[in-house]
């Protein structure tokens, strides 16, 4: 499995957080970060794309995080991931930069995936995608870290 991501994580908290349920995953998360782009904001799109499709591995299952991408529980997330894996194209995960993600991109994507419609901080995005492959694992090898469990509304 792979990300490519936009941006360099400096911030040392946020990398331990990434750390933590990165030394957990098996088949491991090869993480690739990608210079921030520079110009007009179509430019820095067209740039990042450039740079995007070339870390995408060619049989890879291609899965663009995009606000307008589908959203899945986590149960459902765990099911997606388990069929990409057994499909024999491991996933690749995609994080555009600022600008959001260009739209060849998107065209080559074969999954769309959306955290809601709220804007995330790209850092914040790449922990919560870290920390819910981990949950998909988990969920798949039925171990409890995760709970499904809700109160029932009174």
């Amino acid at each position: 499995m792979r990300l490519v991501a936009v941006g360099r994580m400096k911030d040392k908290s946020e990398r331990a957080l990434v750390e933590r349920y990165l030394k957990r995953l098996r088949p491991a998360l090869d993480i690739v970060e990608l210079p921030d782009g520079r110009g007009s904001p179509d430019e820095i799109k067209r740039r990042e794309a450039q740079a995007i499709l070339a870390a995408c591995p060619a049989q890879s299952h291609v899965v663009a995080l995009d606000e307008g991408g589908r959203t899945y529980s986590s149960v459902a997330f765990a099911t997606a991931l388990a069929g990409w894996q057994a499909d024999a194209r491991p996933p690749c995960f995609v994080i555009g930069g600022a600008e959001g993600l260009d739209g060849a991109v998107l065209q080559r994507a074969d999954s769309t995936l959306s955290f809601g419609t709220l804007t995330w901080p790209h850092m914040l995005v790449r922990i919560m995608l870290v920390e819910q492959v981990y949950r998909a694992q988990a969920i798949a090898a039925g171990h409890p870290y995760h709970r499904a469990g809700r109160p029932e509304r009174a």
